[in-house]
């Protein structure tokens, strides 16, 4: 499939796909809103689509759940296959390993246009209102209504070295004022460290309803001072259009249905948080300061659509989305060492608290124990890695992306005594159990449970078979999925 280069594209195209369900009823944006959105995640149901929300600007729509799974029993992961213009009946561990041929393609930098669609609507300064956006209060004990919650934020180094893309939760103080998230050890913490040493404040860019191939990769944990828009342009294949912003020099894609244009304080800081997150709890209480981001002008396209998430117990974006992007980035990084690993991949349902890798047999040579050590190791070692705390490293019988085989597995095959701790690991502090101490240093223990078959230490006439449907033989299991129904089921 083409890439989509357009969220109302991506929109269109989820149509077609009955991955949308329209919502013409007044919804309130105060709870209600985000409750159809978790609904429909846990059911799984098509994405709601609202048109008509309490107290908002006309015309301005949410999609909820723009990344979510979907319905489709044969196709479960169909919006995020879209989102990265592969076919839509892609399975979960290709995905991943289509994705993690990213850090490969050759960079195409962006192209700069005159005008855009994001451009067909200007507001500045008092004209500006975000209380009049669709912006949701999420969940129970949230402090604030999150404004942003799938668009990505643009920044750049003074320098103009490194631009960076990325997707970080901004929640709405005022009518022109926000708060955003900025983690030190991120890169948009890193940027914005630039310049407050220079004691200035940070342009920024944040845009609402972009390309879905933008948002995939503002998910995906690239290194330092790699672009994102000249890595997605490396992926399609072709430049995307960007435009520049009214009131910075800062470049956003021509497509966007809403930019919101302003800078970061180096200086005013102001409650953020607590908001739901993507481990499944909302901590009550536990409101961090974060920068004031002053807002300067706003531009959107005709009848806008923001996308909406809303982060807790898989699935959503986060599994989706950055989930997949960490296995790919994991899995790459391992090929590259060498490592006999199959496939890499966060079930859904570990809340992106655990990695399955799964080696290949056909060229696992050495002591199980010692792979799995260096396959952690390894996966440690990354970006990518920092985020995850529990590794499972397994055979290559076992497919990632089935949660109950890998319970099979890590139930029958790990050995309590193999458990393979590694202290003083790096750890970003949204991880659900971390105490203040390692939230506040970002450093922590891991583990790597090793689930992989001594096949060394057993001759190969008494290697265990698996007792399920799949060890028949091709010829029988094929003869009575033919006839099941003929069996009276």
């Amino acid at each position: 499939m083409k890439p989509l280069k357009s969220f109302r594209e991506y929109v269109e195209i989820l149509k077609e796909y009955n991955e949308i369900v329209p919502i013409h009823q007044e919804i309130d944006w105060n709870l209600e809103m985000s409750a159809i959105i978790r609904r429909a995640y846990e059911l799984p149901s098509p994405a709601p689509l609202f048109k008509n929300i309490k107290d908002s600007r006309p015309g301005f729509e949410v999609l909820g759940a723009p990344v979510g799974i979907s319905p489709n029993k044969e196709h479960p992961f169909i919006r995020v296959a879209l989102s990265l213009g592969l076919p839509i009946n892609t399975p979960a561990p290709e995905l991943v390993k289509e994705w993690s041929k990213l850090p490969d393609v050759h960079p195409i930098p962006p192209r700069l246009v005159t005008n855009g669609e994001c451009k067909e609507n200007k507001l500045f300064n008092d004209d500006i209102d975000l209380t009049k956006l669709p912006v949701p209060y999420i969940h129970v004990g949230d402090g604030g209504r999150y404004i942003n919650t799938y668009g990505i934020l643009i920044v750049r180094t003074p320098d103009g070295s490194w631009v960076n893309w990325s997707i970080s939760r901004v929640m709405l103080e005022g009518p022109r004022s926000m708060a955003g998230v900025v983690i030190a050890s991120q890169h948009l913490g890193k940027i914005y460290g630039e310049w407050k040493k220079e004691g200035k404040e940070m342009p920024f860019a944040l845009c609402l309803g972009v390309d879905p191939g933008i948002s995939m990769i503002a998910g995906y944990p690239l290194p330092d001072h790699v672009n994102e828009g000249e890595m997605i342009g490396g992926w399609y294949g072709e430049a995307i259009d960007v435009v520049k912003c009214e009131t910075n020099d800062l470049e956003v894609p021509a497509t966007s249905e809403i930019v919101i244009e302003g800078t970061a304080s180096f200086e005013e800081m102001i409650p953020e948080g607590p908001m739901g997150e993507y481990a499944g709890y909302t901590w009550v209480g536990h409101e961090k300061q974060a920068p004031r981001f002053h807002v300067t002008a706003m531009t959107y396209r005709n009848h806008p659509i923001m996308p909406v998430t809303a982060a807790g117990i898989p699935p959503e974006e986060n599994h989706t989305n950055w989930g997949i992007a960490i296995a790919a980035s994991i899995q790459h990084a391992l090929r590259k060492q060498g490592l006999p690993v199959k496939e890499c991949f966060i079930p859904l349902e570990s809340a992106v608290h655990w990695l399955v890798v799964t080696v290949d047999r056909s060229r696992q040579r050495e002591d199980h124990e010692g792979l799995a050590y260096r396959i952690g190791e390894a996966v440690f070692a990354t970006r990518a890695g920092s985020y995850v705390p529990k590794v499972i490293v397994t055979d290559d019988d076992i497919d990632p992306s089935d949660i109950k085989q890998v319970v099979w597995a890590l139930a029958t095959r790990h050995r309590p005594d193999q458990r393979i701790t590694m202290t003083d690991q790096n750890v970003l502090p949204l991880v659900a159990y971390l105490d203040e101490k390692e939230k506040s240093t970002g450093v922590t223990t891991k583990v790597i449970y090793n689930c992989l078959m001594p096949w060394n230490d057993t001759s190969a006439d008494k290697q265990p078979i698996e007792a399920s449907f799949r060890s028949y033989p091709e010829k029988l299991r094929n003869h009575i999925v033919k006839n099941w129904e003929n069996y009276g089921f």
